[in-house]
Protein backbone atom coordinates (compact mmCIF):
# COMPACT_ATOMS: atom_id res chain seq x y z
CA UNK A 1 0.00 0.00 0.00
CA UNK A 2 0.71 3.42 -0.41
CA UNK A 3 2.01 5.69 2.70
CA UNK A 4 0.47 8.63 0.74
CA UNK A 5 -3.08 9.52 1.47
CA UNK A 6 -5.08 11.33 -1.47
CA UNK A 7 -7.81 13.03 -0.30
CA UNK A 8 -10.76 13.47 -3.05
CA UNK A 9 -13.71 15.79 -3.13
CA UNK A 10 -17.16 14.33 -2.47
CA UNK A 11 -18.28 15.74 -5.64
CA UNK A 12 -15.64 13.88 -7.63
CA UNK A 13 -12.59 15.56 -9.41
CA UNK A 14 -14.66 16.86 -12.40
CA UNK A 15 -17.10 18.28 -9.78
CA UNK A 16 -14.76 19.79 -7.63
CA UNK A 17 -13.16 21.65 -11.04
CA UNK A 18 -16.07 23.34 -11.98
CA UNK A 19 -16.62 24.71 -8.35
CA UNK A 20 -13.46 25.91 -8.43
CA UNK A 21 -13.73 27.67 -11.15
CA UNK A 22 -16.85 29.15 -10.56
CA UNK A 23 -16.22 30.59 -7.44
CA UNK A 24 -13.31 32.36 -9.55
CA UNK A 25 -15.29 33.60 -12.02
CA UNK A 26 -17.61 34.90 -9.43
CA UNK A 27 -14.63 37.00 -8.11
CA UNK A 28 -14.47 39.99 -10.23
CA UNK A 29 -11.51 41.84 -11.27
CA UNK A 30 -9.48 44.60 -10.45
CA UNK A 31 -10.79 47.66 -11.95
CA UNK A 32 -8.50 49.08 -14.91
CA UNK A 33 -7.83 52.30 -12.71
CA UNK A 34 -6.82 49.95 -9.45
CA UNK A 35 -4.52 47.72 -11.82
CA UNK A 36 -2.66 51.01 -13.38
CA UNK A 37 -2.48 52.88 -9.59
CA UNK A 38 -0.95 49.78 -8.47
CA UNK A 39 1.56 48.94 -11.10
CA UNK A 40 2.90 53.07 -10.65
CA UNK A 41 2.92 52.51 -7.23
CA UNK A 42 5.96 49.86 -7.73
CA UNK A 43 9.15 51.58 -7.87
CA UNK A 44 10.36 48.90 -10.13
CA UNK A 45 8.13 50.09 -13.01
CA UNK A 46 9.33 53.56 -14.19
CA UNK A 47 11.67 56.22 -12.28
CA UNK A 48 10.10 59.66 -11.71
CA UNK A 49 11.76 61.93 -14.16
CA UNK A 50 11.90 64.99 -11.35
CA UNK A 51 13.36 63.06 -8.26
CA UNK A 52 14.98 60.36 -9.79
CA UNK A 53 16.80 61.72 -12.73
CA UNK A 54 20.24 62.74 -12.07
CA UNK A 55 21.03 66.65 -12.43
CA UNK A 56 23.99 65.89 -14.29
CA UNK A 57 27.89 66.08 -13.21
CA UNK A 58 28.23 69.52 -15.38
CA UNK A 59 25.21 71.49 -13.14
CA UNK A 60 24.41 74.27 -12.26
CA UNK A 61 26.52 75.10 -15.97
CA UNK A 62 25.25 72.00 -17.70
CA UNK A 63 22.28 69.73 -16.97
CA UNK A 64 19.96 67.67 -18.11
CA UNK A 65 16.22 69.05 -18.99
CA UNK A 66 13.36 67.29 -19.28
CA UNK A 67 10.96 68.02 -21.65
CA UNK A 68 7.53 68.69 -21.41
CA UNK A 69 6.22 70.39 -24.16
CA UNK A 70 7.79 70.89 -27.78
CA UNK A 71 9.13 73.24 -29.88
CA UNK A 72 6.17 74.89 -32.25
CA UNK A 73 3.35 73.26 -29.91
CA UNK A 74 0.04 74.76 -28.92
CA UNK A 75 -0.67 72.28 -26.04
CA UNK A 76 0.18 73.12 -22.62
CA UNK A 77 1.94 69.53 -21.54
CA UNK A 78 3.70 69.64 -17.71
CA UNK A 79 4.55 67.02 -15.04
CA UNK A 80 1.79 65.53 -13.13
CA UNK A 81 4.30 64.94 -9.59
CA UNK A 82 2.29 62.35 -8.06
CA UNK A 83 2.78 60.08 -10.87
CA UNK A 84 5.63 61.46 -12.97
CA UNK A 85 3.84 61.00 -16.53
CA UNK A 86 3.44 64.18 -18.89
CA UNK A 87 -0.32 65.36 -18.77
CA UNK A 88 -2.11 67.88 -21.30
CA UNK A 89 -2.69 70.19 -19.06
CA UNK A 90 -4.64 72.72 -21.40
CA UNK A 91 -4.39 74.27 -25.01
CA UNK A 92 -3.22 77.56 -25.33
CA UNK A 93 -6.34 80.41 -25.69
CA UNK A 94 -3.95 82.66 -27.55
CA UNK A 95 -3.18 81.72 -31.46
CA UNK A 96 0.53 81.41 -30.31
CA UNK A 97 2.66 78.19 -30.17
CA UNK A 98 5.59 77.57 -27.98
CA UNK A 99 9.00 79.13 -29.83
CA UNK A 100 11.41 76.68 -28.61
CA UNK A 101 11.41 73.14 -26.36
CA UNK A 102 10.09 73.96 -22.74
CA UNK A 103 10.76 71.69 -19.87
CA UNK A 104 12.40 71.49 -16.13
CA UNK A 105 15.34 70.60 -14.74
CA UNK A 106 15.32 67.31 -12.52
CA UNK A 107 16.36 67.47 -8.62
CA UNK A 108 15.53 71.34 -8.49
CA UNK A 109 12.80 73.84 -6.64
CA UNK A 110 11.97 77.20 -6.89
CA UNK A 111 9.56 79.36 -4.49
CA UNK A 112 6.41 78.40 -6.39
CA UNK A 113 7.21 74.70 -5.45
CA UNK A 114 7.89 72.96 -8.96
CA UNK A 115 11.10 72.31 -10.82
CA UNK A 116 13.10 75.20 -12.18
CA UNK A 117 11.65 75.99 -15.91
CA UNK A 118 14.04 75.64 -19.27
CA UNK A 119 13.19 76.96 -22.67
CA UNK A 120 15.62 75.06 -24.31
CA UNK A 121 17.21 76.43 -28.13
CA UNK A 122 17.54 74.06 -30.58
CA UNK A 123 17.25 73.24 -34.46
CA UNK A 124 14.35 70.49 -33.57
CA UNK A 125 11.20 70.09 -31.69
CA UNK A 126 11.97 67.25 -28.83
CA UNK A 127 8.78 64.71 -27.94
CA UNK A 128 7.53 65.66 -24.47
CA UNK A 129 9.15 63.21 -22.02
CA UNK A 130 12.42 63.19 -23.45
CA UNK A 131 15.39 64.65 -21.55
CA UNK A 132 18.37 66.33 -23.15
CA UNK A 133 21.53 68.15 -21.77
CA UNK A 134 21.29 72.01 -22.00
CA UNK A 135 23.56 74.86 -21.55
CA UNK A 136 22.59 77.64 -19.22
CA UNK A 137 22.82 81.13 -21.41
CA UNK A 138 20.37 83.39 -19.69
CA UNK A 139 17.37 84.15 -17.09
CA UNK A 140 13.99 85.88 -18.19
CA UNK A 141 12.59 87.07 -14.96
CA UNK A 142 9.17 86.75 -14.86
CA UNK A 143 5.88 87.15 -13.00
CA UNK A 144 3.21 85.17 -13.43
CA UNK A 145 -0.13 86.24 -11.37
CA UNK A 146 1.53 87.64 -8.94
CA UNK A 147 4.21 85.02 -8.30
CA UNK A 148 7.86 84.82 -9.28
CA UNK A 149 8.01 82.26 -11.95
CA UNK A 150 11.68 83.10 -14.04
CA UNK A 151 12.91 80.72 -16.43
CA UNK A 152 16.36 79.76 -17.72
CA UNK A 153 17.12 80.49 -21.27
CA UNK A 154 19.59 77.44 -22.45
CA UNK A 155 21.04 75.96 -25.68
CA UNK A 156 21.36 72.10 -26.29
CA UNK A 157 24.82 71.51 -25.15
CA UNK A 158 24.86 68.95 -28.11
CA UNK A 159 23.71 70.77 -31.21
CA UNK A 160 25.88 71.27 -33.53
CA UNK A 161 24.58 74.58 -34.73
CA UNK A 162 23.77 76.18 -30.94
CA UNK A 163 26.28 74.80 -28.33
CA UNK A 164 28.91 77.50 -28.94
CA UNK A 165 26.61 79.97 -27.26
CA UNK A 166 27.79 80.92 -23.86
CA UNK A 167 25.76 83.87 -23.14
CA UNK A 168 21.98 85.31 -24.18
CA UNK A 169 23.79 88.09 -25.26
CA UNK A 170 24.52 86.65 -28.58
CA UNK A 171 21.48 85.58 -29.72
CA UNK A 172 19.91 88.17 -32.55
CA UNK A 173 17.97 90.52 -30.75
CA UNK A 174 14.76 89.85 -33.03
CA UNK A 175 15.29 85.75 -30.95
CA UNK A 176 15.12 87.38 -27.62
CA UNK A 177 12.04 89.67 -28.88
CA UNK A 178 10.18 86.65 -29.85
CA UNK A 179 10.89 85.07 -26.92
CA UNK A 180 9.29 87.76 -24.32
CA UNK A 181 6.71 88.27 -26.75
CA UNK A 182 5.41 85.43 -26.38
CA UNK A 183 5.18 84.79 -22.73
CA UNK A 184 3.32 88.25 -22.83
CA UNK A 185 0.59 87.54 -24.78
CA UNK A 186 0.42 83.44 -24.25
CA UNK A 187 -1.85 84.20 -21.10
CA UNK A 188 -4.00 87.11 -22.18
CA UNK A 189 -6.88 85.07 -23.43
CA UNK A 190 -7.39 83.60 -20.05
CA UNK A 191 -7.32 87.00 -18.57
CA UNK A 192 -3.77 86.29 -16.87
CA UNK A 193 -1.31 88.48 -16.57
CA UNK A 194 2.67 88.21 -17.15
CA UNK A 195 4.79 90.66 -16.31
CA UNK A 196 8.54 89.93 -18.51
CA UNK A 197 11.89 91.76 -16.63
CA UNK A 198 15.13 92.17 -18.51
CA UNK A 199 16.99 89.28 -19.58
CA UNK A 200 20.05 89.05 -17.69
CA UNK A 201 23.47 87.30 -18.37
CA UNK A 202 24.19 83.52 -18.03
CA UNK A 203 25.76 83.99 -14.42
CA UNK A 204 22.29 84.84 -13.17
CA UNK A 205 21.17 81.58 -14.89
CA UNK A 206 23.53 79.60 -13.02
CA UNK A 207 23.16 81.37 -9.62
CA UNK A 208 19.40 80.29 -9.87
CA UNK A 209 20.03 76.79 -10.59
CA UNK A 210 22.14 76.75 -8.00
CA UNK A 211 19.78 77.92 -5.36
CA UNK A 212 16.82 75.64 -6.99
CA UNK A 213 19.49 72.60 -6.38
Amino acid sequence: MNSRTCFVSPMGPEMSKEANHSEASERPPPRLNERILSSLSRRSVAAHPWHDLEIGPGAPSIFNCVVEISKGSKVKYELDKKTGLIKVDRILYSSVVYPHNYGFIPRTLCEDNDPMDVLVIMQEPVLPGSFLRAKAIGLMPMIDQGEKDDKVIAVCADDPEYKHYTDIKELPPHRLSEIRRFFEDYKKNENKEVAVNEFLPSTAAVEAIQYSM
